[in-house]
């Protein structure tokens, strides 16, 4: 199956939803991690399903797809109505829906979709490829056409990380070039020293796309500590993400709010459950955020 963003939108459908609706449901919810977004969007999915009357019963992955699956089954056991999973690796997802779909236990998706939405619920993604659009297209504007280069640092390999540095490498103009490009596996230290090593290794880097904010802060840390002025571009909007745009670490992030992510989760997965005819898959409102942009950045996280 492939498990790519889906680019259309479809009205509900499917087989494994209640004939009457109800209101009060068990969910699962399987996290992939412990970075920021990770924990912002637990938050908000436990928060939701607390507004709405709804049990979470959660489990994290820890970036292991292995763990992902075994988690999902572990759900199974306990007879939920719907497990709401954010995924550790796309690669992942083929075995977590037949695992779901054998038991009869609808899968909702967070952050991504299958082409093939027949298998699933539904999902509430993030367009992953205007994410990495939009970075670049900020790289393309300050550019104005002159040569240059950019350096990569991704998350972790095969998850959604994969398809947010596919936005921004194919949508970069033709007079940019990628010389490098490492994962920092969304660890701060890990993205500071794999940043330290592509400045010694191109000293007139001109850019920088980091998957996260965390990560940007150490690759920061690093072009700084090296002497090298490096426009750093990023994701998600986060308190830290805007902290960083306003003193000047970095040029541009994009505003990617865990919270509506969360949120739109468990509503539309209840939604769906009863059948109610709302769009199958979902999208959250993303926007380029800037130094003149900051008044208008949404909150990344539910404050407590």
């Amino acid at each position: 199956m492939a498990a790519a963003l889906a680019i259309t939108l479809c009205v509900a459908c499917g087989e494994d939803r209640p004939a009457v609706a109800r209101s009060t449901y068990t969910l699962g919810f399987v996290n992939g991690a412990s970075t920021e977004f990770h924990n912002c969007l637990q938050k908000a999915v436990e928060g939701e399903a607390t507004r709405r009357g709804v049990k979470v019963i959660t489990a994290n992955s820890k970036q292991d797809p292995k763990a992902e699956l075994s988690n999902i089954e572990n759900l199974i056991d306990q007879h939920v109505d719907a497990v709401i999973v954010q995924t550790v690796s796309t690669d992942a997802l083929e075995a977590d829906i037949a695992k779901a779909r054998a038991a009869k236990i609808p899968i909702f998706l967070t952050s991504v979709a299958p082409a093939d939405t027949g298998s699933i619920l539904g999902a509430v993604a993030v367009d992953l490829n205007q994410v990495g659009l939009l970075d670049a297209s900020w790289v393309s504007n300050d550019a104005v056409g002159a040569p240059g280069t950019a350096a990569v640092i991704a998350g972790a390999p095969g998850a959604a990380s994969d398809l947010l540095i596919r936005g921004f490498t194919d949508n970069l103009p033709k007079n940019i070039t990628v010389v490098a490009s490492k994962p920092g596996m969304f660890d701060r230290a890990k993205a500071k020293a794999v940043a330290a090593e592509m400045i010694k290794d191109h000293p007139d880097l001109g850019y920088a796309f980091v998957a996260n904010e965390d990560m940007a802060v150490g690759a920061a840390e690093a072009f700084r500590a090296a002497g090298k002025s490096v426009k750093i571009v990023t994701v998600n909007g986060t308190d830290t993400g805007l902290a960083g745009i306003r003193d000047g670490r970095f040029a541009a992030t994009v505003s990617n709010p865990a919270a509506r992510l969360g949120q739109q989760a468990v509503e539309n997965t209840i939604s769906l459950l009863n059948s109610e005819p709302i769009d199958q898959i979902d999208y959250v409102a993303i926007s380029l955020i800037t130094k003149i942009d900051l008044a208008r950045a949404p909150s990344y996280c539910l404050i407590d």
